[in-house]
């Protein structure tokens, strides 16, 4: 599965868009440098019962933010990614993509 496609994947079972998500994790304190893993897919297994794969991949936005590498932009497979810019607002805004 593509990163895009996990975070699609979230907004199907939460009903929030990732940007959405990631205002609550502020809202709470865990978009802080300080902040474990652990405690952010901890809030996201008890408050929107995510599992820990796509928890992490909130994970790594709010960490990294919502670019991702190279590695599987444009590749062939089930994890290929067409842009390293991930779309954050719902799956209904998304661009179509070129």
């Amino acid at each position: 599965m593509s990163f895009q496609a996990y975070l699609d994947n979230i907004e199907d079972k939460t009903g929030f868009t990732p940007r959405e998500l990631l205002a609550q994790a502020s809202a709470k304190g865990l978009d802080q440098p300080s902040t474990k893993a652990g405690e952010i897919v901890d809030w996201l297994k008890a408050d929107h019962d995510l599992g820990r794969g796509h928890a992490m991949a909130l994970v790594h936005i709010l960490t990294k933010g919502p670019t991702i590498s190279e590695k599987h932009v444009g590749t062939d497979g089930v994890h290929r990614d067409e842009s390293v810019d991930l779309w954050l607002d719902g799956k209904a805004t998304k661009p179509a993509q070129a």
